[in-house]
C-alpha cells in the first residue's frame, strides 16, 4: 500500500490528523459494519481522543463540498486520530490488517515530519527576510546620504590632471 494513497485520506478534524472508518475498512479489507462493531465490542479502547463521531456540520463540509465523495450512509462516520489507528491493530489481527496498520502509522509520521519540516523552513525564511530587511534598509540609508552629500555639493567638479592644465594655459595666451 503506498503512503500517497493513505495520506489521501487522512483528514485534519478538529484540529487532529484522522482517518474515517468506511477508509479503514477499505484499507483493511473489511466492512465498515464489521469494523464498528469491532470497536464497540471494545469501546474503553477509544477514548475522545482516539475516536469520535463526526457531527453533521463536519460531514457535510468534508462530504458536500467535493473534497471527498462518500456513498449513501445512514449513520455519522467516525474518525480515528494516530492513536486509534494503533489501538486498532490489537483489534484485527489478520495479515492484511497489520500490514495495512504499519504503513498508516508511517503515514502519520510522514505528516508529522512534513509539518515540522514546513515548520522549520518558514522560520528560516522569517528570518532569512528579517536579515535582508535590515540589510536593504542599510543600503537605502546609505545611498541616502550619498544623494545628500551630492546635493550638498551641488557644483560640477573641477577638471584636474594633465589636459586641463594645458588648456588652461593656452587660454591666457
Amino acid at each position: 500500500m503506498e503512503l500517497q494513497v493513505i495520506q489521501s485520506k487522512i483528514y485534519e478534524i478538529r484540529g487532529c490528523k484522522v482517518i474515517l472508518d468506511r477508509d479503514l475498512a477499505e484499507l483493511y479489507e473489511v466492512t465498515t459494519a464489521n469494523l464498528n462493531k469491532s470497536v464497540k465490542r471494545n469501546i474503553d479502547r477509544f477514548p475522545e481522543d482516539f475516536m469520535f463521531q463526526l457531527n453533521k456540520e463536519e460531514f457535510d463540509l468534508i462530504f458536500q463540498n467535493g473534497i471527498s465523495s462518500w456513498g449513501g450512509t445512514r449513520k455519522l462516520p467516525y474518525a480515528f486520530t494516530e492513536h486509534g489507528v494503533t489501538m486498532l491493530a490489537g483489534l484485527l489481527n489478520s495479515t492484511t490488517a497489520i500490514k495495512v496498520n504499519i504503513q498508516i502509522v508511517r503515514a502519520f509520521i510522514a505528516l508529522r515530519q512534513y509539518a515540522l519540516g514546513y515548520a522549520e523552513l518558514n522560520r528560516k525564511l522569517e528570518d532569512f527576510m528579517l536579515t535582508t530587511d535590515m540589510q536593504f534598509s542599510e543600503i537605502y540609508q546609505a545611498l541616502t546620504e550619498l544623494a545628500a552629500q551630492k546635493r550638498i555639493e551641488g557644483q560640477p567638479r573641477k577638471r584636474i590632471g594633465f589636459r586641463q592644465a594645458f588648456d588652461e594655459h593656452e587660454s591666457t595666451r
